[in-house]
């Protein structure tokens, strides 16, 4: 391969992680909200609980008038610091898959509690599975089956309708496939988020570990609950995950085009 060629693929590469890693924060800072709403539906067990929301609305009722508007965004530095590197590499490697299979088509307070968060949890309970790992099984099931679904429905259904001439019609058909993409992917995967949730939200009983290891947690909360149990969250989920979806793969394909257009 020649210098130039080399040049040309660090180029491309450079512009498909700027700009998935842009689209992942834009995501972020707009839908965070709602994975804030999404959490507390899915680690409440019943209507006695005492974090126990009875309605969406009232959901955001409450934690804006017992925490305030900051409320909807506690947390929010863990998830940029991860996810935006992590879909920066996301898009980059489905560019490259779609190459290969040959397809054509913050608060500076935030940062110390974050962590020393993380030092205390390392402290606590190690680096293990049932420490800063706690979950993983649940997450990599999560993002797994989402991304599959997600970039599989996308992509698919967006080279089978037609490419509209007009600007404003060609943005709102991309916005209604990414909507749609997010909204299904997000069906399908919600028990893997449950399950995660569980894992590493509170225990029923403190001192006592009940759930441990994904599908094991799943079963339980079926037996327990009922199979609803598995899809708590979901109508914050999809409010999230639908539009930020659509949100996430326009802003990734109009940097990328501004990208090449101009570096």
């Amino acid at each position: 391969m020649s210098a130039k060629a080399e040049v040309g693929l660090a180029k491309e590469a450079s512009r498909q992680i700027l700009a998935g890693g842009s689209a992942g924060l834009v995501e972020i800072c707009l839908m965070h909200p709602l994975d804030v709403v999404k959490t507390r539906f899915q680690i409440q067990r019943c209507a006695t609980d005492p974090n126990s929301y009875k309605s969406l609305g009232h959901s955001f009722r409450m934690i804006f008038q017992t925490e305030g508007l900051f409320g909807f965004y506690k947390g929010i530095l863990p998830p940029i610091l991860v996810e935006t590197p992590k879909r920066a590499v996301k898009f980059f490697t489905f560019e490259q898959y779609k190459k290969l299979l040959g397809y054509v088509s913050l608060s500076p307070a935030l940062q110390p509690s974050t962590m020393s968060y993380a030092r205390y949890i390392i402290k606590k309970e190690g680096l293990g599975f049932q420490g800063l790992n706690k979950g993983f099984t649940a997450t990599l099931g999560r993002h797994g089956v989402f991304n599959m679904v997600y970039f599989g429905f996308y992509y698919n259904v967006k080279n089978i309708i037609p490419v509209n001439k007009d600007p404003t019609l060609e943005f709102v058909r991309k916005f209604g496939i990414g909507l749609l993409s997010g909204t299904i992917a997000s069906v399908i995967n919600i028990p893997f988020d449950v399950a995660k949730s569980r894992i590493q939200g509170p225990q029923p009983v403190p001192g006592e570990i009940k759930y441990r290891t994904c599908f094991k947690t799943m079963a339980t909360v079926y037996q327990e609950e009922g199979i609803l149990a598995l899809y708590k969250g979901l109508l914050p989920k999809i409010m999230r995950l639908g539009p930020g979806g659509a949100v996430m793969l326009l802003v990734y394909e109009y940097s990328y085009l501004w990208l090449q257009e101009n570096w």
